[in-house]
């Protein structure tokens, strides 16, 4: 299937490594020029590199209430156009509701909630008929994940934020989509397992959970995303698609 992503124009934010860099490299092998973002210059600009000469590497954090304005004129600067954006942010810190503090509490929602409603709004003021909005959130949104209590409390808000959000876009063309990871084999998730003391055994129990039975690899996250941001997908928007292997239970 051609995804119609040649030329097209994506920001892909927190892509230095991980979901958001599997899901560049995928837009980016089909075509489609990529501004991609991190924390750190350096990692941001190797990233890029990587990926050949139609990529273009940032530093940017998205607690900053500039960043947004910023990435949009470059893409746009760099490229010429803008047709989409994927809004992948580092996780939170992990904790109990009695463990984590107010800080803590104030970091994640500037960058993870509202880092992401500032660069949704500043795409979308830019984007045309065709465009697209995506969120990279969590299987949270549906499920408490154990030991996450910030990343459950965030991120269901932002899957309403981008919900209501599709609602207004959509009578200008625009699509606002959700992917919601689990068990994908990244640093952050091989982080969690050793959390418990026996990496090993964490990542064994999680699977006897999927039916799959396996994580899934990032190729496979990335490729999903790259559907969902491609004119393939058209007709999809306001949609929260699990990116599981079937670890949900509900419909």
């Amino acid at each position: 299937m051609d995804l119609g992503l040649k030329d097209r124009v994506y920001v892909v934010t927190g892509a230095t490594r991980g979901l958001g860099f599997a899901a560049a490299r995928e837009l980016a092998a089909d075509g489609a020029k990529v501004v991609l973002t991190g924390r750190d210059e350096e990692r941001a600009v190797a990233a890029a590199a990587a990926l050949g000469p139609d990529a273009l590497g940032l530093a940017a954090d998205n607690a900053d209430p500039r960043a947004a304005g910023r990435l949009v004129a470059r893409a746009k600067e760099r490229f010429g156009r803008l047709d989409g954006i994927l809004i992948s942010v580092g996780g939170p810190p992990p904790g109990g509701a009695a463990d984590n503090t107010d800080e803590q509490w104030t970091a994640a929602f500037e960058s993870v909630f509202l880092g992401a409603v500032r660069l949704a709004r500043a795409a979308a003021a830019e984007l045309g008929e065709g465009g697209v909005i995506g969120f990279v959130l969590s299987g949270s949104v549906h499920e408490p994940i154990p030991g996450l209590t910030i990343s459950n409390g965030l991120r269901p808000g932002l899957a309403g934020f981008a919900k209501s959000l599709s609602v207004e876009l959509g009578p200008r063309g625009i699509r606002v989509i959700g992917l919601l990871p689990a068990r994908i084999d990244t640093d952050r998730v091989r982080e969690l397992d050793a959390m418990s003391g026996d990496a090993e055994a964490a990542r064994a129990r999680n699977e006897s959970g999927i039916p799959l039975r396996r994580y899934g690899r990032p190729e496979e996250f990335g490729r999903t995303a790259a559907f969902f941001l491609s004119p393939a997908a058209s007709y999809l928007t306001g949609v929260m698609l699990p990116v599981d292997g079937g670890a949900r239970h509900g419909f």
